[in-house]
C-alpha cells in the first residue's frame, strides 16, 4: 500500500510539473502573440471565397498599419484606432463581390487550434485575437498571426521573414522560441504535452 502511495504522489507531481510548465509557456505565448480570426457566412464554395478575399484586402491593410510596429501592445493600439476602417474594407470587399453580408468585428480572447505558419508552428490555445464574423458566421475559419507579422509567409515556399522571427525572439523566452521553431523529437513531444493540457483545461 505505501509503495503504491509513493508511485501515486510522484505522477502527482510529475503531471505538476507538466502543468505547470505548460500554463508559463501557453501565458507566454499568448502575451507575446495577436492573432486574426476570419469566419465565413457559410462553407460554400462561393462564401469560402469570398472569405479569402476579405482576407486578402485586410492583409494588404494591415501591411500599411504594422510596418514599423515593434510590441503587441503597440500593434493593439493601432489596431484599435482602425476598427472602423477594417470593417469599412470588410464591407466594400464583400459588396464589391456582390454580396450583402453584415459584418461585425471584435477584440478578445479566443480558443485557437494548432497552427502552422512556415516553418514556425503554435499550440492549440486561447490567444489574443481580432475577429471578423461575416454573415451567419457559420462557414469555416481562416487565422493569421498579425503581432508579429506572420500573415505575409510565403506559403508556397514555407518560410517565415527573418524580421518576424526576431521579433518573436525578442517577445518570447528561449524554452518559448524553441517549442515553436524547433522540430527535433524532445522539443515535439514537449509541444504535444502543450497541447493535451491545453485541450483539457
Amino acid at each position: 500500500m505505501k509503495r503504491k502511495i509513493i508511485i501515486l504522489l510522484i505522477i502527482l507531481f510529475i503531471i505538476t510539473l507538466l502543468l505547470s510548465y505548460s500554463k508559463t509557456v501557453a501565458h507566454g505565448l499568448k502575451n507575446s502573440v495577436l492573432r486574426l480570426h476570419v469566419i465565413a457566412n457559410s462553407d460554400s464554395i462561393e462564401d469560402q471565397n469570398l472569405k479569402l478575399k476579405v482576407r486578402d484586402r485586410l492583409i494588404c491593410y494591415m501591411n500599411t498599419l504594422n510596418i514599423n510596429t515593434n510590441s503587441k501592445e503597440e500593434c493593439i493600439e493601432i489596431l484599435k484606432k482602425n476598427f472602423e476602417n477594417f470593417k469599412k474594407i470588410a464591407v466594400e470587399t464583400i459588396h464589391d463581390e456582390g454580396f450583402d453580408y453584415d459584418v461585425s468585428i471584435e477584440y478578445g480572447e479566443f480558443d485557437f487550434p494548432t497552427k502552422k505558419y512556415g516553418d514556425i508552428s503554435f499550440p492549440a490555445g486561447k490567444y489574443d485575437a481580432i475577429r471578423i464574423k461575416i454573415g451567419n458566421a457559420s462557414g469555416q475559419n481562416w487565422w493569421c498571426v498579425m503581432f508579429p507579422p506572420l500573415c505575409f509567409t510565403d506559403t508556397t515556399t514555407g518560410i517565415v521573414p527573418e524580421e518576424s522571427k526576431k521579433i518573436l525572439k525578442n517577445e518570447l523566452s528561449d524554452e518559448e522560441y524553441t517549442l515553436i521553431s524547433d522540430t527535433s523529437k524532445p522539443t515535439k513531444i514537449k509541444f504535444k504535452i502543450i497541447e493535451f493540457f491545453n485541450n483539457i483545461f
